[in-house]
């Protein structure tokens, strides 16, 4: 992967998106890095995969829109309720026009990291852990994080999404289809909630 090509994102990121979000990109970066090295992932696409997964977050609701279309998906009835719901595929459409990020893994990462799917890849499932597990999140401290990764990535995101679906059933949030199919996915392999890596 092109150091390069992963600066100049780095700084389309810092000159796009609030200081807040900046910050949270980069340590969501750095935590794909270190989940990538533990599962045999490429840390280097992982790294990047997390720097861009927000490039879009602050877009307009109008070029969001115009941006997700690009990639051949309809847009949902909650992604149109909520445009910023679509600012992976957003970014995802952009890494490849402006940036020539052809590799489909860190596409569909970036693509998918904030609904999940089922058949989701190792890096796929990698940032969509780390965007909600990175240290600058209330609850995750080196302890939190450490403990998550002594057991397989497949229990490591049966437990965050079980979290998720608590929450937005308290917040009497709508869950996507697409989370949902992961969750009923990992949930029918019940070898993979053993823990112990795999």
């Amino acid at each position: 992967m092109d150091s390069q090509i992963a600066e100049r994102i780095r700084q389309y990121v810092m000159g796009s998106v609030k200081p807040a979000r900046y910050e949270h990109s980069l340590r969501t970066a750095e935590t794909c890095r270190k989940m990538c090295a533990v599962y045999g992932q490429n840390a280097d696409k992982g790294y990047l995969a997390g720097i861009a997964h927000d490039m879009c977050k602050e877009m307009p609701a109008r070029l969001l829109i115009s941006l997700a279309e690009q990639d051949g998906s309809p847009v949902s009835a909650l992604e149109a309720e909520k445009p910023s719901l679509l600012h992976g595929r957003a970014a995802a459409v952009k890494l490849y026009a402006d940036y020539g990020i052809y590799d489909d893994d860190i596409l569909n990462a970036v693509r998918n990291h904030t609904f999940g799917r089922a058949g989701m890849s190792g890096l796929e499932k990698i940032l969509y852990v780390a965007d909600k597990i990175e240290p600058g999140r209330p609850h995750s401290s080196s302890a939190y994080v450490s403990g998550l990764l002594k057991y397989s990535l497949d229990t490591v995101v049966l437990k965050i999404l079980r979290d998720n679906l608590e929450y937005l059933k308290a917040s009497g949030k709508a869950v996507a289809p697409a989370t949902f199919a992961l969750y009923e996915e990992l949930q029918s392999q019940p070898e993979r909630k053993k823990g112990g890596k795999r």
